[in-house]
């Protein structure tokens, strides 16, 4: 039986739906929903892709895991007469926080707030509106249904072409899972009265967000399901309160602990390989170093933008991915802890050479450490947002199993 990967077009299914319509078809359980995602191999960005206004224009939108809201360039309404700009004294309004809210002749109060590409790291003004969606594929038990969601609308920005900058080809805007009332996740968990929570699957080719908690063991497997360990979100600093922080305590290279302080460490999906503030990253080089000499790893010329590279000829292959020193988190008070073998730690730059995927971020960066995409590939990741947890599996290696791979055939699936 194909997987629902290659029977569903890669859409994003969004949201704000009506309630008496979801439980006229699904009664008063929650259907699992599915944000099909693929990899961009030239800019590492993770993408999915929707069909919305009255044209159902397919629209393919970077994910961006820590982004306040979903914003599109302009451009993406050719064609489509269907948007609705919300007012500045909405509802809608409040709950997206504008930054502004400016009067344009005789037009009604727009509501205006901040879109940003955190890649290109430029911000410009956007203005809120909402437009309609078509095609979305739930899937409950032994029943799958397309339903029609053309009279219901969702929120997002509606953004200046220029903040399309940096974004993979093809690429109209960016969706953003954090912490606000008007990222995906929320007006998922509005729409269907539901936890606010979503679970996200990556690999280095096609992947998943899903919803509903309780598909878990359909979907990953009973053995990966119970293997999620569990770990406070906290709030980030300062204007970073959307993104996604945990409690790091401590680094362990090959069992040893590593001696600094770490401030802040967030979870991204924009940055492709983890980041470090300097200070840190030279510590952090230099005892993998040591490690990687200790098990006769022979050292290369670095390969931009990393800073440690290797002869692959001197690293054996295993399960987990080449066999390298590990590298271990110390959470909240230690007792918890979250492991990165092989396959997340090493890139492959060419057949003779890979490289620890971990790059300086720099002098006082505000963040001592940024968790990047490559470093959560093939791992089960939970967001409980509601509760403020994150829960995480071990790799999926581990299982002979992938996020591009997942146990779909027990579920029945009706493709668009």
């Amino acid at each position: 039986m194909a997987t629902l990967l290659q029977l569903v077009p890669f859409l994003l299914y969004l949201l704000t739906l009506s309630h008496a319509q979801i439980d006229s078809h699904f009664g008063n359980s929650l259907p699992l929903l599915l944000l099909p995602v693929t990899k961009d191999s030239l800019t590492n960005q993770y993408l999915t892709e929707i069909r919305h206004g009255s044209s159902l224009l397919p629209t393919k939108l970077v994910i961006d895991l820590g982004g306040p809201l979903i914003w599109m360039g302009c451009d993406s309404y050719l064609g489509s007469s269907s948007p609705r700009r919300i007012s500045s004294g909405s509802i809608q309004c409040l709950a997206a926080k504008p930054i502004t809210a400016r009067k344009r002749g005789g037009d009604d109060d727009g509501c205006t707030l901040f879109a940003e590409n955190k890649i290109s790291q430029m911000g410009r003004r956007g203005v809120l509106v909402a437009d309609t969606l078509d095609g979305l594929l739930v899937v409950e038990g032994s029943q799958s249904e397309e339903v029609n969601l053309s009279e219901y609308p969702f929120l997002f920005a509606c953004a200046p072409k220029p903040l399309l900058n940096g974004l993979a080809g093809g690429a109209n805007g960016i969706v953003g899972l954090g912490r606000t009332r008007i990222a995906f996740p929320s007006q998922v968990s509005a729409a269907f009265s539901s936890e606010w929570q979503f679970t996200l699957c990556l690999s280095s080719s096609n992947g998943v967000v899903l919803y509903e908690k309780g598909y878990y063991s359909s979907v990953f497997g009973s053995e990966i399901s119970k293997s999620l360990i569990y770990t406070p979100l906290l709030a980030g600093p300062g204007d970073s309160q959307h993104e996604y922080f945990i409690n790091l305590k401590s680094i362990r290279i090959g069992g040893k602990r590593l001696s600094f302080d770490v401030k802040h460490t967030r979870l991204s999906t924009i940055v492709p390989f983890t980041t470090m503030e300097s200070s840190i990253y030279a510590i952090f080089i230099k005892a993998y170093e040591k490690a990687a000499f200790s098990m006769n790893m022979k050292t290369v010329e670095p390969v931009a933008p990393f800073g440690l590279c290797f002869d692959s000829k001197s690293i054996k292959e295993t399960q987990l991915g080449p066999l390298v020193p590990d590298i271990e988190l110390g959470l909240q008070s230690e007792m918890v802890r979250w492991n990165f073998h092989g396959r997340n730690l090493m890139v492959k730059m060419s057949d003779e050479v890979m490289c620890l995927g971990f790059v300086d971020g720099g002098l006082n960066s505000g963040v001592s450490i940024v968790l990047g995409g490559y470093q959560l590939e093939d791992m089960v990741l939970h967001f409980d947002v509601g509760t403020s947890m994150l829960g995480f599996s071990p790799s999926l290696l581990k299982w002979e199993r992938s996020c591009s791979i997942l146990k779909f055939d027990s579920l029945p699936v009706q493709s668009l």
